[in-house]
């Protein structure tokens, strides 16, 4: 084995110690963000009751609701109640019911979207909307407050 000669060997003692600097500057830098960090954080339970209640909202979307509403067939119609009917709807036909009412969609576009035929499609939407009015039928009288 050949032996480096004494310059050599004193330029990669200077980069191993330079090496060495660098990872323990990184380390300190890394220990410093995490403490500062963690001066500003606090976990959940050091929360008063006030403070949790201030982490999340309600939505009041249905308050004053009366004005929104509308009669069909002498049953009142409200956007809650219509928002209810949707989600008895299993996924896939509320997906379809969706795409095709409020995007206007055709049937072949949601049929390529989803890759699944037209029929299948035109199947699902017409059978959501009879579940829909069954629904809408059977609940408006329960929603009408």
């Amino acid at each position: 084995m050949i032996e480096p000669d004494r310059t050599e060997w004193q330029v990669r003692c200077a980069f191993n110690a330079f090496c060495k600097r660098v990872l323990k500057n990184e380390a300190i830098n890394i220990f410093n963000e995490r403490k500062q960090r963690q001066a500003k954080e606090m976990t959940f339970s050091d929360l008063t009751p006030q403070e949790e209640n201030q982490l999340y909202t309600l939505d009041k979307q249905y308050e004053g609701e009366e004005g929104q509403s509308f009669q069909v067939a002498g049953k009142k119609i409200t956007p809650k109640l219509l928002a209810e009917a949707m989600r008895t709807l299993p996924k896939e036909k509320r997906i379809t019911v969706l795409l095709y009412y409020f995007f206007q969609l055709s049937d072949v576009e949601i049929g390529q979207l989803l890759d699944i035929p037209r029929s299948t499609v035109q199947y699902r939407r017409t059978s959501s909307f009879e579940r829909l009015k069954r629904f809408l039928e059977e609940h408006a009288d329960e929603w009408d407050n």
